[in-house]
């Protein structure tokens, strides 16, 4: 199995199966809504992350393992967003594609 979908997978089980919409002007939200938003906010907290470690680096007070992890998570961050961005255009041009 592809790894970006085993991680969407992984993630999809841990989130709440029966979570409600959240309703009115509350900020949390619930559903796929919030496992994506958690998403995003995971995935940008990683490249952060990886950059400070890269930075690090730099200045040689990082060790080349934990640079290594670093930069592989990153890797796997963004191959993991290009497959879900895929997967929305495609989706997108399926709907532009139906007849009314």
């Amino acid at each position: 199995m592809d790894i970006p979908v085993s991680r969407a997978l992984a993630g999809y089980a841990k989130a709440p199966s029966a979570a409600p919409a959240s309703a009115g002007g509350d900020k949390e939200q619930g559903g796929f809504a919030g496992f994506m938003a958690d998403a995003a906010r995971t995935g940008i907290e990683t490249l952060q992350a990886s950059e400070a470690m890269s930075v690090q680096a730099a200045l040689g007070t990082a060790d080349a393992q934990s640079v290594v992890e670093a930069v592989a998570a990153a890797e796997l961050t963004l191959q993991t967003v290009t497959a879900v961005r895929d997967r929305v255009v495609e989706a997108y041009q399926d709907l532009i594609r139906m007849p009314i």
